[in-house]
């Protein structure tokens, strides 16, 4: 073994070395809390500016910004609707630019890869006709809003596809991931932003106020903006793992699909390989 003597400039490179090598395993060792549960709330075409405007202020929406992480550099990845669900669930637009349906794809996706590893997913969609229906729309409900529904049959069973009447009252029988997709009435596409408050502060309060007792999360996201403004977006995290602030890293649904990936220990995909986890102030 070739050896140095004591004050050379190898040594000092050495010593050099070593230290920058662990003043970085910290970082490198540091990993993300895993949930218990996630719910993924998606919500429909409206900017960070008109949501989060002071008239706002008493709304279910800003309480839970107050009580979690607010990120207030998020964005949709394009426009119209569908694309963005897609790279929500599968880290690529798969090539959509519209929302044109019915679509059918084979690759990986956030269900697939939560499956493949003995876990669970659900897709709870309101005004869905039946569980595993594949139409493309119903009354309020749209498929181009479901991403799971097209890859039913290829790569996922038709049992992750289910109607928000589906969802437990139970919250510990809830899968590792939930998507909770309203319909057009409901997520601010058809109604007003009070209505779809009022939608969340009745079906998706419950859950968040057991998610604080449970070592479970809520993540709440836009789709895309109102075609102003640059497609920004709110994006908020509520849970007992999360600490009340802001955050100003930049970020997209690939982001977004990163986190619940690494929560998980699953392999990313697409575009989530490039992205970094959402960082936040944990308790």
């Amino acid at each position: 073994m070739k050896r140095y003597a004591p004050g050379s400039r190898q040594i000092t490179e050495l010593c050099t070395a070593l230290m920058l090598v662990a003043l970085s395993l910290p970082c490198l060792a540091e990993k993300l809390p895993r949930p218990d549960h996630v719910v993924v709330v998606i919500e429909e075409n409206r900017s960070y500016q008109q949501i989060m405007d002071p008239s706002n202020s008493r709304s279910y929406i800003h309480e839970l910004a107050k009580h979690g992480m607010l990120f207030r550099q998020s964005y949709g990845v394009t426009h119209p609707s569908q694309p963005n669900y897609l790279a929500l669930f599968s880290g690529s637009t798969q090539g959509s630019n519209d929302d044109a349906c019915p679509m059918q794809y084979q690759g990986n996706n956030l269900a697939s890869a939560l499956i493949s590893k003995g876990l669970s997913f659900a897709s709870y969609s309101e005004s869905l006709p039946a569980a595993g229906d594949t139409s493309c729309m119903s009354g309020g409900y749209q498929r181009k809003h479901n991403p799971a529904v097209n890859w039913q049959g290829t790569r996922l069973p038709a049992s992750v596809n289910l109607r928000m009447d589906d969802f437990p009252k139970d919250f510990s029988k809830l899968p590792a991931v939930s998507f909770v997709i309203p319909d057009q009435d409901n997520d601010m596409h058809d109604g007003s932003f009070q209505t779809a408050d009022e939608w969340l502060r009745t079906h998706i309060k419950p859950y968040v106020d057991w998610a604080f007792k449970h070592n479970s999360l809520l993540i709440l996201t836009w789709d895309e903006g109102n075609y102003m403004g640059g497609n920004h977006i709110v994006t908020i995290l509520a849970g007992p793992m999360i600490k009340p602030g802001v955050s100003d890293q930049l970020i997209n649904h690939y982001n977004v699909l990163r986190t619940l990936l690494d929560f998980y220990d699953l392999p990313q995909m697409g575009e989530s390989l490039n992205a970094k986890p959402l960082n936040w102030n944990r308790r």
